[in-house]
């Protein structure tokens, strides 16, 4: 039978549910994708626990891939490593055996970013391609994909800054690295939100949408903060809470000039100011909680506020026990973990204010 002698409600009727199933398609790869950029994200914490983040010396994008094979090929990686400050300073008279330890780490996060290129490209093209992607999510998805090109240079740059004259990699370029994978991470989240079924219930109101945002930009820097915290090893001293050398607020956070410099170099200004925003974050999300109850009890908004602030609270215990006990590396990897899973809830939940995505209307044109 000629599609035109198919009656017209049948045919809408046919056409939303290709669009909805196109949707599920397209929501599945992209959960797929946020789950391996958590994983990405975890093995590169424990790269960073380990100090294994400059056993692979060299940028292969390509051959990188491909471990050593052969003893003498190990052999060849570890004198490469052994021509390096953080060798020659620190880890010095490291056997072979030890050094492959570092080097699977390393190995392991190198490989989990090329796939998550493959995993996200390939997907992007089928449904590019096949027609399977509506039009106004196929270049901001482009976007992500250029984002995540750049993401592998940023980390390079990373790498070399530890390399020649430290024995460590840049806390500057760490915090750069892990906030463009946050940002991917969010952007992905944002798209995949907006394809998801909503409740139906009245939107909230701009001033929620604005809270919502806000709190969201807050997680963002805790985040940027705790990587600097990592950068400088600044979890490893001053393991008390909630006083922090025996103060709230103690000596010694303003001893660097220019005055801007404590909050990038100065170990003890940095953990202060990761404390105090996570204070921040917790009040802010307390407030959105209870605006929410107040304004929208009843509704899945206010239930994600509740959730969100509870989230929020089991962020900072965990955050305090990675402190308290002199970050153990189990303990530092789920406080890790949980920060990008509560990024991705602030995303998610602000993306919902604003409705899912209205269904392509191009029924009529086809008809």
């Amino acid at each position: 039978m000629a599609e035109s002698a198919i009656p017209l409600e049948n045919r809408i009727y046919k056409e939303i549910d290709r669009i909805e199933r196109n949707r599920r398609y397209v929501r599945a790869w992209l959960v797929t994708v946020l789950l391996v950029l958590l994983a990405l994200v975890l093995v590169g914490g424990a790269t960073r626990l380990t100090e294994s983040g400059l056993s692979i010396t060299q940028w292969k994008p390509i051959h990188g891939i491909i471990p050593p094979l052969n003893d003498l090929e190990w052999q060849e990686e570890f004198d490469l490593y052994k021509a390096i400050p953080q060798y020659q300073q620190i880890n010095k008279g490291m056997s072979l055996e030890q050094f492959k330890e570092i080097f699977w780490w390393e190995w392991a996060h190198r490989v989990i970013a090329r796939a998550i290129g493959l995993v996200f490209a390939l997907p992007l093209a089928f449904f590019w391609l096949t027609g399977r992607l509506e039009r106004r999510l196929r270049w901001p998805l482009f976007g992500i994909l250029l984002l995540g090109g750049v993401q592998g240079a940023i980390g390079w740059w990373m790498v070399a800054s530890g390399l020649s004259e430290r024995t460590d990699v840049s806390q500057y370029r760490l915090a750069v690295h892990l906030t463009v994978a946050c940002l991917i991470f969010a952007a992905v989240t944002w798209v995949w939100r907006a394809l998801c079924p909503h409740s139906g219930q009245p939107l909230p109101g701009s001033r929620d949408s604005r809270l919502a945002g806000l709190v969201t930009a807050i997680v963002l820097f805790q985040i940027y903060l705790g990587a600097l915290v990592a950068g400088l090893n600044a979890g490893l001293a001053y393991n008390t809470w909630p006083l922090m050398d025996g103060a709230i607020v103690p000596d010694g956070l303003t001893v660097m000039q220019p005055l801007w410099l404590n909050a990038f170099e100065n170990a003890k200004a940095v953990q202060w100011l990761h404390r105090m925003n996570a204070y921040l974050l917790l009040a802010v999300a307390l407030v959105q909680m209870i605006a929410l109850l107040i304004r929208h009890r009843g509704t899945t908004h206010a239930n994600r506020g509740v959730v969100f602030f509870l989230v929020v609270l089991a962020q900072a215990a965990i955050g305090v026990a990675t402190l308290v006990m002199v970050v153990p590396i189990d303990v530092a990897l789920t406080h890790q973990g949980l920060a990008l899973v509560l990024l991705g809830f602030a995303v998610a939940h602000w993306r919902a204010f604003h409705g899912e995505y209205a269904r392509p209307t191009d029924v009529s044109v086809r008809s």
